[in-house]
């Protein structure tokens, strides 16, 4: 299954004036980088992958929507996943967005 357009192009929107953004087609899904950090994933399960602070990611489970991202059978920590339904308007997208954008924005560079 390809990733959802419309969902990728509304990521797009939000994050069309950070520097360093790039896409890239990854896991089935479109990856946005962000100085070559993946930040967000529209993704091939018809959701989003976000990077999120993984010390935050406990109480974001618990309180949001988002569960843990899985990848081959194992827990990908300081990864959290929403299905489209979670973030279908702009106020909530943005907000999972500005999150992943700011932690992804404390990684060192990559060389």
């Amino acid at each position: 299954m390809a990733h959802n357009e419309e969902l990728a192009a509304r990521i797009r929107d939000l994050l069309g004036d950070e520097p360093g953004l790039t896409e890239r087609r990854m896991f089935g899904g479109l990856a946005f980088l962000l100085d070559r950090h993946m930040a967000v994933v529209s993704s091939h399960t018809d959701g989003i992958m976000l990077r999120i602070d993984p010390d935050d990611a406990d109480d974001l489970v618990a309180s949001t929507p988002a569960t843990t991202a899985v990848m081959r059978g194992r827990e990908m920590r300081g990864w959290l996943c929403l299905d489209t339904d979670d973030v279908a308007t702009d106020q909530v997208l943005t907000a999972w967005v500005a999150r992943a954008t700011a932690f992804t924005r404390t990684l060192p560079p990559k060389d």
